[in-house]
């Protein structure tokens, strides 16, 4: 397999877990929503929170990026304006955000201790499901760390921001969504980038003899 198509397929990777401007997508909202919410009354701010998530969609649209992911930032912006809507608490806008981290430190930490990572199953999925690449130990405690730094980072928001939820902060909430959403996440995605360059190494360095060997057996 030649380094183009490894490259490739290892983009496809990262951007299934969210490239730079999927980051600058998703604290747009937060900020626009915050800001309003200090000078205007509920319903302009629910107003401004998904003209502001609109835009992003046009923009998105516009620079011909993925339609399903565009579509799914919507989707998140109008789902949380409208939780805030039916409730009448600003607070609210993080809730979508606060059990989503949740559900995302259950289904990692999980998938390290039955030894089944999920960034090492998405890895492999993305390069065809060929690879027994849970029988190298190297590979395997390269992705238990990686999938274990992205568990991390799911429980530390969660943590974190359940408590400034049951204090009904929401500026403290806007606050917490940007310092524990871009620096953390570049951290785990530096841990995941990390686990995939291992794999494709160690996955191509064993299966070269096995490649060898098979030649020498044709030709004899």
């Amino acid at each position: 397999m030649s380094s183009t198509l490894k490259d490739h397929r290892d983009h496809r990777v990262l951007d299934q877990l969210g490239g730079p401007l999927g980051l600058m997508y998703s604290v747009v909202p937060v900020i626009v929503f915050v800001v309003a919410d200090v000078f205007l009354p509920l319903p302009l701010t629910i107003g401004v929170s998904l003209a502001a998530g609109v835009a992003l969609f046009v923009i998105r649209l516009a620079r011909r990026e993925r339609v399903v992911s565009a579509i799914g930032s919507l989707a998140g912006v109008a789902v949380a304006a409208g939780i805030v809507a039916w409730t009448g608490s600003s607070r609210d806008f993080f809730v979508l955000g606060i059990w989503g981290s949740l559900a995302g430190f259950v289904l990692t930490a999980v998938s390290v201790l039955v030894r089944r990572p999920v960034t090492g199953v998405i890895w492999n999925a993305v390069h065809g499901g060929r690879h027994a690449w849970r029988t190298d130990r190297g590979v395997l405690r390269a992705h238990d760390l990686a999938t274990g730094a992205v568990a991390l980072v799911f429980g530390a928001r969660f943590v974190i921001q359940q408590w400034l939820y049951l204090e009904e902060n929401t500026g403290g909430l806007g606050i917490a969504h940007l310092v524990l959403g871009t620096p953390l996440t570049v951290l785990a995605v530096a841990a995941v980038v990390w686990a995939i360059r291992r794999s494709a190494v160690r996955m191509t360095t064993a299966a070269t003899p096995a490649s060898t060997s098979d030649l020498k057996g044709t030709a004899s």
